[in-house]
């Protein structure tokens, strides 16, 4: 079919913008029809149409700071891949109070080298329980705590000017049962009934049921709730206030495309695409990664780019590697669908090295991966706002002569503290009786020993435990896409009981890694000799010395050397203009390392010392040391 015609939607623009919306329009208009067919069938001309004057519509009311924007982000399509791109996590109010108190520590973001900001679920949540915001009541009001759309607006207006990209949470899997949408449902509207997937009985349910799992089994079990008002059973994937929409109707996909052009024009940069894996129901299935999921994203990220693209989409698909990819693209699909996903096998084995002090399994984990599209991102993080659970693939343990039940029993006893000489302070999550699965919550601090060791006050441990601390993340730096602080690792905050004290987070552990930030803290980092001046600057200088790596954009692949000693990660990254070798002892021993394993010329350097320390000799590491050695 032929491009739509929207030269009447546009008449009042000025006629250069007329010129770039139609040459993007003729541009993506193969990929919204080929993501539209993928979900919908014989419906995407009909749906590509009305689709098309929404992204016009929201291309008109687009400020023009913005639109000028999209046209620098077009002479650099891969802005976000460079290695000075860092990201810094952390729910607004618990940083700064306020959407206006988060612009004031504008500063203290950009003195650590971040130029991405992610602020977990802001959007107006149901009242009390909301799943930390992911239960959303309004997509276009701010909770009122925070502030006002105004001061969404003004706060991404003070990072841009600061080179701070400003990231969303976009839940697109359920809304919140006090939802307008749900409310209307209950009503009995029929149009809004068709958001949801509403049964009479429990037939279907139970059908559904056989093969689907469950996510919180401790105090959400099942995926189906009985609502009264409407008479039906609803399905509810995490949480029996949070109905899941029904993603099948196109209606739902032209309310997302609007909401996702809106936020744009707010100046939102990147959409963090939440529970993105659950979208698509298929019978006999676990109801997760489908490929009309796929195609959907394919299809709703098309809309942005002809309407601001200036916007990023990221994955938020926590699955295991086989799944992981297509959420970037794969096939036809390639480079389409996302432009970020979470790298969350990395951050798993890292945590299984660091209690193992061995690579092997991560090393035969991470050789699994594919090469990625490359004009698509990794975000690696070492912790998040989340849990950790211990996705080990049976198959990767096996073929490292470990069980993989074993193992991940292991891990979570480690960093629970339960394992001998272990010393973790975490707090086991939703432990599921039946597979014997168990997930962990706790700063990065309190799993890696810091919290330990300044309760005995020892200062030998206290020295290992840091060490220990930034090898992990030189490691998330030094993999190369773009990496994610969790706010107050660069800080070494410990874990936080005061949650019990709260009834709406007492039931939740994972707020024990949620604590506000401590600002009277946060002054220690300019203090020579604190725990916090070590941790900010150890971080600080790493994220200076990365931004000025070729070797570390996004767009070129870390190849994971083999185990040569399993005490010692390498991993080489061959840029067309130099060769970065991450050299990661994960060890508290010194550990050596033959020197053919460092593929680098003797004249290259260790950008995070300046040396230039390599000799025909062994390489000998300290403990928990990293090392970058550059050459080109």
């Amino acid at each position: 079919m032929s491009i739509p015609d929207v030269t009447s939607l546009l008449e009042d623009e000025p006629e250069h913008d007329r010129v770039v919306f139609a040459a993007r329009l003729q541009r993506y208009w193969p990929d919204l029809l080929a993501g539209l067919a993928g979900a919908y069938g014989e419906r995407a001309p009909e749906m590509a149409e009305r689709l098309v004057v929404i992204a016009a519509e929201s291309f008109r009311q687009r400020p023009a700071d913005l639109r000028l924007l999209d046209l620098r982000r077009h002479a650099d399509p891969q802005w976000f891949s460079s290695p000075r791109m860092v990201g810094y996590a952390a729910y607004a109010d618990l940083f700064g109070g306020t959407l206006a108190g988060v612009a004031e520590k504008v500063d203290y973001l950009a003195e650590l080298g971040v130029t991405y900001l992610h602020l977990l679920p802001l959007l107006k949540p149901r009242p009390g329980a909301s799943d930390g915001g992911y239960a959303v009541m309004d997509y276009r009001a701010v909770r009122e705590d925070l502030g006002t759309v105004d001061d969404l607006r003004a706060l991404a207006a003070v990072l841009r000017s600061r080179g701070i990209s400003l990231t969303l949470d976009l839940v697109l899997n359920h809304v919140a049962a006090e939802h307008a949408w749900a409310a209307a449902a209950r009503a009995g509207d029929p149009h809004h009934r068709g958001y949801f997937h509403l049964f009479p009985d429990r037939t279907l349910p139970d059908a559904y049921e056989a093969t689907l799992p469950e996510v919180f089994p401790d105090f959400a079990p099942g995926s189906f709730s009985f609502d009264e008002e409407s008479a039906s059973w609803v399905w509810t994937t995490f949480n029996t206030w949070q109905w899941d929409l029904n993603w099948h109707n196109p209606e739902v996909f032209y309310e997302f495309a609007d909401l996702v052009c809106w936020l744009a024009n707010l100046g939102v940069e990147c959409l963090r695409l939440d529970a993105i894996a659950f979208l698509f129901k298929r019978m006999g299935t676990s109801c997760q990664n489908q490929p009309e999921v796929h195609a959907i994203t394919q299809a709703l990220r098309t809309v942005a780019r002809i309407a601001a693209p200036a916007l990023l989409f990221k994955a938020e698909a926590i699955v295991g590697p086989a799944d992981l990819l297509p959420y970037l693209g794969v096939g036809g699909h390639a480079g389409k669908v996302s432009d970020l996903a979470y790298q969350n096998s990395l951050m798993v084995q890292v945590w299984s090295a660091l209690a193992a002090q061995d690579t092997r399994l991560l090393c035969a984990a991470l050789n699994r991966f594919p090469a990625k599209p490359p004009t698509t991102v990794w975000a690696t993080y070492l912790r998040c706002h989340d849990d950790i659970g211990w996705a080990v693939d049976d198959a990767d343990a096996a073929s490292v002569g470990l069980s993989g039940p074993g193992h991940r029993h292991f891990l979570a006893e480690y960093y629970a503290g339960l394992y001998p000489m272990s010393d973790a302070r975490g707090l086991v999550f939703q432990e599921n009786l039946e597979t014997g699965d168990r997930r962990i919550s706790g700063t990065a601090a309190s799993l890696l020993g810091v919290e330990t060791a300044l309760a005995r006050g020892d200062e030998a441990h206290l020295d290992r435990a840091v060490r220990r601390l930034l090898l992990a993340h030189h490691v998330v730096l030094g993999f190369g896409g773009l990496p994610l602080l969790w706010m107050g690792d660069e800080l070494a905050l410990r874990n936080d009981h005061g949650y019990l004290d709260d009834p709406e987070h007492a039931d939740d552990n994972r707020w024990v890694h949620r604590p506000a930030m401590p600002w009277d803290v946060a002054a220690r980092r300019h203090e020579e000799g604190t725990l916090e001046h070590r941790v900010w600057h150890g971080l600080r200088h790493a994220i200076a010395v990365r931004s000025a790596l070729p070797s570390l954009d996004a767009s070129v692949e870390s190849e994971v050397a083999d185990p040569v000693n399993p005490g010692v990660l390498v991993l080489v990254r061959r840029a067309p203009t130099q060769t970065m070798v991450g050299v990661y002892n994960v060890t508290g021993q010194v550990q050596s390392l033959p020197r053919w394993v460092v593929p680098v010329g003797s004249w290259a350097w260790d950008a995070l010392t300046e040396e230039t320390p390599l000799t025909d000799g062994p390489l000998v590491l300290e403990p928990y040391q990293a090392r970058w050695f550059v050459q080109g």
